[in-house]
């Protein structure tokens, strides 16, 4: 999900002067579709990324029961050297619009910073790390029986999609971003928007239709299977058929089999496509969480799926899901870059898997270092890639880094 409408903080100021005064109860007032556009906006991102409640309905991922633990061992976190240049942490952090940052080293925080008037009970958006939190809940239902096998066609649980382009797609198809279905990643709005435009402006803004609405009408381009397209809107199709094959809501689902049984410390939520009762959670961009629980789920992945002795996650499921395809070409392709069900691999270190969102949310998890790292960042719309190619620079320089020393 890109943005390609950068205005000023005056015109979001602006809005939310007037955010008060809805036109119908049923839609949503026309201030609120404006801070909608401009959330991604670089003079405001660093504000809205931590506070989609207040712009989105949502559903709410309940917590219950004992906290997992983190113990603590505080370090000082070790610099960078990138591209000739040196840089400490804090130079580090400003660099690549840190808003907050955590490592985990054998189970334990090495290393936590908040950054720019956050803390930790704030609940940051993950963007597309939401992919990768749908594909564990995929790997839950099958583990449950809900879900017979990944090579199962989703029209099974998902039959609204008979005679569209995902009908004799199978659900592994989807979750490796090759359903061969026709769209594009690319949002170009203005007089002739693409499909992904007109979908963010009428699901995501507007909510006059869910997000996944489109994959009914839509039509095959490849052959299923045979090539990558990073593609959210086969996200949505998986949310749909885990709707399908369990009977609940994704939230209802993911807070009885995931968040409350793996001891997260604060609720999470959902940002959905319309209020309740009509709206589902938009499952490929729209999870929000703390900074440690996202180090739970690491942890949770980095631990083959289990919280002690309980497995949560299937065994299975975690090799399976970390299993890497390479890319074969277009703007994803690199010399690291592959995919596996719905996460990804963005360098060379074995073994090494990693959850990516829009404008700098990662889950790094590297397990022969038994290290987790989150970050959450507030990059500006089209970033460099640079700094990306940063950050993973940086996640590599701290599992060479032995956190010795106290803070």
């Amino acid at each position: 999900m890109h943005n390609f409408r950068g205005r000023s903080v005056a015109v979001v100021i602006s809005a939310l002067a007037s955010v008060s005064f809805p036109a119908q109860a049923d839609e949503v007032p026309a201030p609120v579709q404006e801070l909608r556009r401009h959330m991604l906006d670089a003079d405001v991102n660093a504000l809205f990324f931590h506070n989609m409640d207040e712009l989105f309905d949502t559903r709410v991922v309940t917590r219950a029961g004992p906290v997992s633990p983190l113990l603590r061992e505080d370090a000082a976190p070790p610099g960078l050297k990138f591209e000739g240049k040196a840089y400490s942490y804090d130079q580090f952090a400003e660099a690549t619009y840190t808003n907050a940052f955590l490592v985990i080293r054998d189970g334990k925080i090495v290393f936590e910073d908040y950054r720019n008037n956050t803390h930790a009970d704030m609940r940051f958006i993950g963007f597309s790390m939401s992919k990768s939190i749908t594909s564990m809940l995929i790997g839950i239902a099958i583990e449950h029986g809900d879900i017979k096998s990944v090579d199962d066609l989703a029209v099974e649980y998902a039959p609204e999609l008979r005679g569209s382009g995902y009908d004799g797609v199978t659900i592994r198809q989807i979750l490796e971003m090759r359903s061969g279905v026709d769209y594009e990643e690319r949002y170009d709005f203005g007089e002739n928007p693409s499909l992904a435009a007109n979908i963010h402006e009428n699901a995501i803004v507007q909510n006059k239709e869910r997000f996944a609405d489109r994959a009914q009408t839509i039509k095959r381009k490849v052959e299923p299977g045979s090539r990558f397209n990073y593609a959210t809107l086969d996200t949505a199709v998986l949310g749909r058929v885990l709707e399908g094959a369990t009977g609940q809501a994704i939230s209802k689902f993911m807070s009885e089999h995931l968040w409350e049984p793996a001891g997260m410390e604060y609720s999470g939520f959902w940002i959905a496509d319309g209020p309740p009762g009509v709206g589902r959670e938009l499952n490929g961009m729209g999870y929000n969480a703390t900074l440690r629980d996202f180090g739970r789920l690491g942890l949770l992945m980095l631990n083959d799926g289990k919280l002690g002795d309980r497995q949560i996650v299937p065994e299975a499921w975690v090799r399976a899901s970390t299993k890497m395809k390479p890319i074969e070409g277009g703007e994803f392709a690199g010399p690291h870059s592959a995919y596996g069900y719905q996460w990804w691999k963005l360098d060379d270190r074995a073994g090494s898997f990693i959850a990516v969102g829009l404008q700098g949310q990662f889950i790094y998890v590297d397990p022969r270092s038994k290290t987790v790292i989150v970050k959450l960042s507030y990059f500006p719309p089209d970033a460099p890639e640079e700094i990306t190619d940063m950050t993973v620079a940086y996640f590599n320089a701290i599992i060479g880094w032995s956190p010795a020393q106290p803070r």
